[in-house]
């Protein structure tokens, strides 16, 4: 008998760099296509953008870059925190293969009384989950508002309680998760609308999928950070979008949670 185990690093308690991602990047470094990198792992293309922007967002740094038009078409490619990243991998995937050899020449399995062993997890359901630094906390009476720098330069404010605050033990550059639903999430053709939501991002549409009633709209804001929201079919026709639009995206600060 021998023992096994896949090995997953997470960040803020959410899965980061699972074996199938990994196996992902390195199909990209290898391929410098996302389409034939997706193939290769296997996972479908959606499911590979998906994984991407998902380490993209939970990432300090963009780990994949894109490139569109030139001389061979554009492309996609790791950025050089992305192959420290593999690298980083490989070297623990080695330490652990030998820790569980070490541990199976030890183990007397014909003795061997295990208890439950589980491990639990919970996977948010919230579309939106980005990474980013703490760079001020301002506390009211009863609520305080945090101010969330990210990797596109843009700062994210959320409110929530003073005693949550204290809970979470916030403090400045705290490296923390923004948490909102997808359908919390306004999108205006209007860059410069004066509202009184607190959060207004401004980037590119990436992504357009339309369902039977609503439709998913992903905006790029830069530099690996991505917004999605969901609206219905008919604010879609109606504000006539599609990809590669510049947009707004809208949050109130009070539907955005926050997570260490």
């Amino acid at each position: 008998m021998e023992f096994s185990s896949n090995l997953t690093l997470e960040i803020l308690n959410q899965p980061f760099l699972l074996e199938k991602r990994i196996g992902l990047l390195v199909a990209i470094q290898e391929h410098g296509s996302i389409l034939k990198a997706a193939k290769n792992v296997p996972m479908s293309y959606k499911s590979a953008w998906d994984s991407i922007d998902a380490m993209n967002n939970l990432s300090p740094q963009p780990i994949v870059t894109r490139s569109t038009g030139g001389k061979n078409g554009g492309g996609t490619s790791l950025t050089p925190y992305g192959k420290k990243i593999v690298d980083t991998y490989k070297i623990l995937k080695h330490e652990q293969e030998r820790f569980l050899n070490s541990i199976a020449q030890r183990v007397d399995f014909n003795n061997l009384e295990l208890d439950s062993i589980r491990r639990f997890s919970m996977n948010l359901s919230a579309r939106n989950q980005i990474n980013g630094v703490i760079e001020h906390i301002q506390e009211g009476q009863v609520n305080a508002s945090v101010f969330i720098k990210l990797k596109s330069g843009y700062t994210l404010v959320s409110i929530i309680s003073n005693q949550s605050v204290k809970e979470l033990g916030l403090v400045l550059q705290d490296s923390v998760m923004s948490i909102f639903k997808s359908n919390n999430v306004l999108i205006t053709t209007d860059t410069g609308l004066n509202i009184s939501a607190r959060n207004k991002f401004v980037g590119k549409i990436e992504e357009i999928t339309l369902g039977s009633v609503n439709g998913s709209i992903q905006v790029d804001l830069g530099n690996g950070d991505s917004i999605v929201s969901i609206i219905t079919r008919d604010a879609v026709a109606n504000l006539n979008l599609k990809i590669g639009d510049e947009v707004c995206a809208v949050v109130k600060a009070s539907d955005i949670m926050v997570g260490k």
